[in-house]
């Protein structure tokens, strides 16, 4: 909210929010809060997008349109080169065939991207219940907005990316994500919540993948777990941790404003990568796409001086009076 809000603060002009334009498309599409879902079918996915731009939202960058299964928590991303409404629902589509299972609805917030006639046409013709949730309710769409930083954000960073090439890298890094994400990354998910007062009392099941959600569940059918066992069965953690890492290693490099170039021992193949992981922990954050903070104090202001026009007057008192108190300056500063 502060990058957003930084180039109205700098110009100090702070105009008045246009109201939500409710149109005819917009009311047709039915609303769906965080407490109407009742534990729905593998299938519905939240949607939402992630915005590339590093400090500021000016001009074109790569965004990441990301899907979140409601039920199990599975969780896929995919990079676009741009926003725009029929790049969406090309890499929808995208997503819908590289499933295990069949997609059965979206639910979108209100953004323009969205909330228009390419999209909703699109779910008409794939046979897809659109949803949206209520303008400025966050909650409503809680399992997506939790991804966007547990995922996303956690593996790309902040930094600013533009460009086909950059697209392209953040698609590498997604591809290998998802299955170490979905695979074997384990996670809470609620299962109650019971208010008393002021007092809320939440209780989760047992953490557990995507993976093992879908085949505990008996809505899935044989042929889909089938599928995932053997999409399973081919896969070896360690060496997607290090294809991610390697990914991210180049995203680094793509990143405008971004830092100096990677060594070229930073690539490593797999034996040095596992040898690597015990001592790991000695170095901190290892993820390459990390922005470290910066060190030392602080040498600038974030707010106007107050004292900018009486600090000369107070160094006179306390010149005149060094055992002058707070209060006794404050006194003579109203007078």
């Amino acid at each position: 909210m502060d990058r957003l809000l930084k180039p109205v603060r700098e110009s100090g002009k702070q105009g008045r929010r246009r109201t939500t334009i409710n149109t005819p498309l917009r009311k047709s599409i039915t609303v769906q809060t965080f407490n109407d879902w009742n534990n729905p079918p593998p299938g519905y996915f939240e949607m939402d997008m992630v915005a590339h731009c590093g400090k500021s939202v000016a001009g074109s960058h790569v965004h990441s349109l990301v899907l979140t299964d409601i039920a199990s928590g599975w969780t896929e991303a995919a990079a676009m080169v741009v926003r725009e409404q029929s790049l969406i629902t090309i890499t929808v589509e995208e997503v819908r065939t590289a499933l295990p299972f069949q997609m059965m609805g979206l639910d979108v917030d209100n953004d323009s991207a969205f909330i228009n006639q390419t999209v909703v046409d699109y779910c008409k013709k794939r046979g897809l219940e659109l949803t949206r949730s209520r303008a400025y309710k966050k909650n409503d769409q809680a399992w997506i907005e939790q991804k966007n930083g547990a995922v996303v954000r956690r593996l790309v960073g902040y930094g600013r990316l533009e460009g086909a090439k950059a697209a392209a890298a953040l698609g590498k890094l997604h591809e290998m994500a998802r299955l170490y994400v979905n695979f074997f990354q384990p996670s809470f998910k609620l299962k109650s919540k019971t208010r008393l007062g002021a007092k809320v009392s939440k209780k989760y099941e047992k953490p557990a993948t995507p993976y093992e959600r879908l085949l505990a569940d008996d809505r899935v059918t044989s042929l889909c777990k089938d599928t995932l066992r053997e999409i399973f069965a081919d896969l070896d953690p360690v060496r997607l941790l290090s294809e991610i890492r390697e990914a991210q290693r180049n995203l680094t490099q793509l990143e405008i404003g971004g830092g100096a170039a990677t060594s070229p021992e930073a690539a490593q193949d797999l034996d040095r990568f596992v040898k690597s992981l015990s001592t790991a922990w000695r170095e901190g954050e290892v993820r390459p796409t990390h922005s470290k903070t910066a060190d030392g104090p602080r040498a600038w202001r974030t707010r106007a001086d107050p004292f900018e026009d009486t600090w000369t007057l107070v160094e006179e008192w306390l010149n005149q009076k060094p055992d002058a108190t707070a209060k006794e300056l404050f006194h003579c500063l109203q007078e």
